[in-house]
C-alpha cells in the first residue's frame, strides 16, 4: 500500500450527479478497492492504472481548511444546495481513523451557517463515530452501499471493505438516533434475476433496520471495470462470466427492474430518482 499526504488546491467541487451540487473527496484513492468500482479511473490523475485501485490512498491534509474558506463563498449560505461526501472515494475508509479529514469537514459544515443538505455515502460503520456532529447538521442523510446480505458474497468483490452485516447494523443505529438514511444497492449482482430470493433478502433486511429510501444501480461493465472484474474472476465458471455479460442486455435489465419495483411495493420503500440506474443510459440522459 502507498499512503501519501498531499495538499489540494480546492476541495468543494461542482458535481454532475443529478440532485447533487457539490462534492467533497477528502482522499484520492480508496483502500476498500472494490472490484466493480467505477472510481478506479481516478488513478490516471495520479499516474496509477485501474488495476492498482485499492493500492494507494492520498490524504488531502488541508481539506478542512480549504472547505472553511470555500463554503463561505456559497450564496445564501448554501440554501437549496446539496454537498456529497464522497463521489470517488469512501470518506470513512481506514485512513480516516488517523487523519479525521471527513470528521473535520463535517465540523466545518456544522459550525458555519450552512443551510443546505449534507449527503454521505459509505461502506463503513466508522460513520457512527461522528454521530455527535451529524446531529448538529441541519439537513443530513447517510447512505450505506449494500450488494448482498451475505458477507461471503460481499467479500468476494469488496475484499477490504467492512462486512455487509456491519453496514446493516450501522443503518439501524443511525435510524435509532434519528438520522435520515438511505441504501445504495449497487451494483446489482447478475445472479439476482434467477435468485430473486437473494435480492429480496436485501429488501427484507433494510426494512428490518428501518431504511426506506433506495438508490438502485445495474452493474456497470465499462471496459476498464470489466477488465478488473475478469482479472478477479480468473478461473471462475464460464457460466458465471456469461451471466455478467448478460447483465448488460436490455431484456435482462427489464426483468430485473420489474423484480425491483415489486419488492419496493411489497416492503413499502421509495426508489429515489424513480428509476433503476444503468450507467450508460443514465449518463446519456443527463448529458442531453
Amino acid at each position: 500500500m502507498e499512503f501519501k499526504e498531499i495538499e489540494a488546491k480546492t476541495i468543494l467541487s461542482r458535481c454532475g450527479i443529478p440532485g447533487i451540487d457539490y462534492v467533497i473527496n477528502p482522499y484520492i484513492g480508496c483502500r476498500f478497492g472494490c472490484t466493480y468500482c467505477y472510481a478506479s479511473f481516478m488513478g490516471r490523475f495520479v499516474g496509477k492504472t485501474v488495476n492498482e485501485w485499492g493500492q494507494y490512498v492520498y490524504a488531502k491534509i488541508n481539506a478542512p481548511e480549504l472547505l472553511r474558506k470555500e463554503i463561505k463563498k456559497l450564496a445564501n449560505n448554501g440554501s437549496g444546495k446539496e454537498i456529497f461526501l464522497s463521489s470517488v472515494t469512501d470518506p470513512y475508509q481506514a485512513l480516516e481513523v488517523r487523519y479525521t479529514l471527513t470528521r473535520q469537514c463535517l465540523e466545518v459544515l456544522a459550525d458555519l451557517p450552512y443551510e443546505g443538505t449534507v449527503s454521505i455515502l459509505t461502506k463503513s460503520p466508522l460513520v457512527l463515530r461522528d454521530m455527535d456532529i451529524l446531529k448538529k447538521i441541519k439537513h443530513v442523510t447517510v447512505g450505506m452501499t449494500v450488494t448482498s446480505t451475505d458477507d461471503g458474497i460481499s467479500r468476494y468483490f469488496e475484499k477490504f471493505a467492512p462486512k455487509v452485516t456491519d453496514r446493516f447494523n450501522t443503518l439501524e443505529e443511525l435510524n435509532k438516533n434519528g438520522i435520515r438514511t438511505y441504501a445504495f444497492i449497487g451494483p446489482l449482482l447478475p445472479h439476482f434475476v434467477v435468485q430473486t430470493a437473494e435480492l429480496e433478502k436485501i429488501f427484507q433486511r433494510l426494512s428490518e433496520v428501518g431504511t426506506k429510501y433506495l438508490f438502485v444501480e445495474h452493474l456497470n461493465l465499462s471496459t476498464y471495470i470489466r477488465s478488473r472484474l475478469l482479472l478477479e474472476m480468473k478461473g471462475a465458471d464460464k457460466k458465471i462470466i456469461e451471466t455478467f455479460y448478460t447483465s448488460q442486455k436490455k431484456q435482462y435489465r427489464k426483468e430485473l427492474d420489474e423484480i425491483i419495483r415489486k419488492l419496493i411495493k411489497k416492503y413499502d420503500m421509495q426508489l429515489l430518482l424513480d428509476m433503476v440506474i444503468f450507467h450508460k443510459e443514465f449518463q446519456r440522459e443527463n448529458e442531453s
